[in-house]
């Protein structure tokens, strides 16, 4: 699976972004055959925004935005979201197929 990492308006440090990407890549495993996933990090007025977007087979699109005070609490809160979503479609793998059938 392919991982890309994007910061707006700010960088973010390595370690952060190396995080990210391993956290991506072991919720990237519950999906079914990922294809790629993105990951941006974003400086608002109110503070940090990160927004996950995970592609999978048959055309399954998994995003999960959050925001904090900081990167790293936003980063948390989004893959708390993503996790959620894939332990509904394993619970439920008639979830991913009406997904993908409807697009």
């Amino acid at each position: 699976m392919q991982t890309t990492i994007t910061s707006r308006r700010e960088d973010v440090s390595e370690e952060l972004k190396a995080q990210a990407e391993a956290a991506v890549d072991r919720l990237g495993r519950r999906a079914v055959r990922p294809t790629s996933a993105h990951v941006t990090f974003d400086t608002a007025k109110t503070g940090a925004r990160v927004e996950i977007v995970l592609n999978a087979a048959r055309g399954a699109v998994y995003v999960a935005k959050a925001d904090a005070a900081d990167h790293r609490t936003a980063l948390d809160r989004a893959l708390a979201k993503l996790q959620r979503q894939l332990e509904k479609v394993e619970a439920n793998p008639a979830r991913s197929r009406r997904k993908a059938a409807a697009s």
